[in-house]
């Protein structure tokens, strides 16, 4: 086993607190791991985890080492990695190479440490990963068997890899999956990002202005809260087929040059670079507030910011006050990393609980179709229709089932 790099060790027992709070909440984990630990799918083999190293991830790993793999994790983003967690993680005897605010050196150290892990399989978040083996460890690609992806930027990077014949492993774009983006992205980013938003601000939400910006399903989920929350909210978008879909959900459209006075909140959605610029700020009100919801800190423009500034400093804890030079102040939340988890603990353990299902039976998929072409593959329908179902039934909730007589009407040309 490979020699960890953690922040200490004793810090241990809170983590053990956290992820069994989470494991309390997770059912359909709970579920897999009473199988997984009768059939050892994973025996013999190495998993590879490169996601946000918070109480529910570190649950996910314990799963997958239930099921007889050799588990080594590292983050997927420096200010989202909880040190407790990760030390428990270690005295489980899962191998970590990972410390909250790591440098840029550091964190591209950890990742590159979990490559040379050499998995047979792994899960990504955001791409990262999967870049790296291609880009710098090719000699272990013909070993690997497969790998998961857990967000929208990252199958936009897998499928920019596939495009360009550069993808050399099947990888199983999980957050396509029905049970994962209906729930996960909408509900799970939408109550998390406001979760992170008041917890750091303390600030009222009702009778703002809130400017989400991207209307995906994480979109969808951070403005269909705000309005719960009791803010007038703006979309920005540049699909036309999107942005009708806001309108009619009862949101303003429109360009984000003239939502920029208008805002209170701006929360952007992209997985897009620069949705807030230097044209932005410039307009911005004094006090507004912006943080970032999509994978990678580039989606509010740091650099124009800083040029802008006449300083800018650390005003409470997770949040940045930029001086401008006609006195206002406009603030950036997590240095715009991924604010639910910058500044959070990310989405509620039920929502991933569903997400992580579709990981855990993926890699088992993965296993058992070892002859997968190196391409971007779905989750296979019946893996998606199993986790909603083990949902409901964690839930306590039956549904009507099809009668042969239905089943073969529905299948038939010929009524």
């Amino acid at each position: 086993m490979s020699e960890n790099q953690i922040r200490d060790i004793a810090l241990a027992p809170t983590g053990h607190a956290k992820i069994n709070w989470v494991k309390n909440h997770m059912p359909i984990l709970n579920q897999l791991e009473k199988e997984f630990m009768a059939s050892l799918p994973f025996r013999g083999k190495k998993v590879a985890i490169c996601l946000h190293l918070e109480a529910k991830t570190a649950y996910l790993a314990k799963v997958v080492q239930a099921g007889g793999a050799e588990v080594a994790v590292a983050a997927s983003n420096p200010l989202s990695t909880q040190d407790d967690v990760v030390a428990a993680l270690v005295e489980d005897g899962i191998t970590a190479f990972a410390w909250h605010g790591a440098t840029t050196e550091e964190y591209t150290a950890h990742l590159n440490a979990l490559a040379n892990f050499k998995p047979d399989l792994f899960i990504d978040d955001g791409g990262d990963l999967t870049s790296l083996l291609h880009s710098q460890y090719p000699q272990y690609l013909a070993n690997i068997i497969g790998g998961c992806e857990e967000t929208t930027t990252g199958i936009i990077r897998l499928r920019s890899m596939a495009n360009d014949g550069a993808l050399k492993i099947p990888m199983i774009a999980v957050n396509d999956a029905l049970s994962k983006y209906f729930f996960d992205n909408r509900y799970g980013t939408g109550q998390s990002v406001w979760d992170a938003i008041m917890r750091n601000t303390n600030l009222v939400v009702a009778g703002k202005t809130a400017v989400v910006i991207g209307y995906g399903w994480c979109g969808k989920g951070v403005a269909m809260r705000a309005k719960g929350l009791g803010a007038k909210v703006i979309v920005c978008e540049v699909d036309p087929i999107k942005s009708i879909e806001a309108l009619m959900d009862g949101f303003q459209v429109m360009p984000m040059v003239e939502a920029a006075p208008l805002g209170d909140f701006f929360v952007t959605v992209t997985g897009n670079k620069a949705v807030i610029s230097e044209e932005h700020f410039k307009v911005m009100k004094n006090k507004a507030i912006m943080a970032n919801a999509g994978h990678f800190d580039v989606e509010i423009d740091k650099a124009a910011l800083e040029k802008l500034a006449n300083s800018h400093q650390e005003t409470k804890p997770n949040i940045e006050g930029y001086q401008m030079n006609d006195g206002r102040i406009l603030y950036l939340m997590g240095e715009g990393r991924l604010v639910n988890l910058a500044c959070g603990d990310g989405h509620p353990a039920e929502i991933m609980d569903l997400t992580f299902a579709l990981q855990a039976l993926s890699l088992v998929y993965l296993l058992q179709h070892s002859d997968l072409p190196a391409a971007v593959h779905s989750v296979d329908k019946s893996i998606d229709h199993r986790v909603a179902q083990l949902k409901l039934t964690a839930l306590d909730i039956a549904i009507d089932q099809l009668t042969e007589e239905q089943t073969i009407y529905l299948n038939s040309w010929q009524l």
